[in-house]
């Protein structure tokens, strides 16, 4: 399986909304970027370790990473509901347990592990990078459901038909699939 290692660029408010962030990773050449959206929550931790790591010293994630060997890494494998799959392990792949991808993240800014996505995955997810961009895309495969239903919402009420049927479509596949999982 062929994988790329992956690094944090940024995070962003997403406008008009107090509780939701997007995370955005690129390749390690910076020439594509994948999205991931973060609740309050997971944005604070974040802008604290991005605005004053030197508070941050002597928090349990940070004094954690300290105590443990440093042959882990964390792997981007799929997308299921909305969720990428993502799972920490050690580099031997004896032990490993899944993590949720912003906790991933958070984990690999603070310790350093690598972290890798699925090749395909990662060229089908992501966008070319452009850092002087004025936004970031987000794929509608991994927004949650209840921002896809007011993503729905919104479209109908601006009469964006094309952007609907593709929210529609998808709110649509993942409750065939949550079928098929019973």
């Amino acid at each position: 399986m062929k994988r790329v290692r992956l690094r944090f660029e940024n995070i962003q408010q997403v406008v008009g909304s107090d509780d939701v962030a997007v995370i955005q990773l690129t390749d390690m050449s910076r020439e594509r970027a994948i999205s991931i959206v973060c609740d309050e929550r997971m944005t604070q931790q974040f802008m604290i370790r991005m605005r004053h790591p030197e508070l941050c010293r002597t928090f349990l994630p940070e004094a954690l990473s300290k105590m443990l060997e440093q042959h882990y890494e964390l792997m981007v494998y799929g997308l299921h509901d909305g969720q990428y799959q993502t799972v920490l392990s050690d580099t031997d792949f004896n032990k490993s347990t899944s993590i949720r991808m912003s906790d991933a993240v958070l984990l690999s800014m603070i310790t350093g592990y690598p972290m890798y996505i699925e090749e395909t995955l990662f060229l089908r997810q992501s966008n070319a990078f452009d850092e002087n961009a004025k936004g970031i895309a987000i794929p509608i495969n991994t927004m949650d459901r209840s921002r896809l239903n007011i993503a729905l919402q919104r479209a109908i009420n601006e009469e964006n038909y094309e952007l609907a049927s593709r929210l529609r479509d998808e709110i649509r596949q993942r409750s065939e699939e949550k079928k098929d999982d019973y």
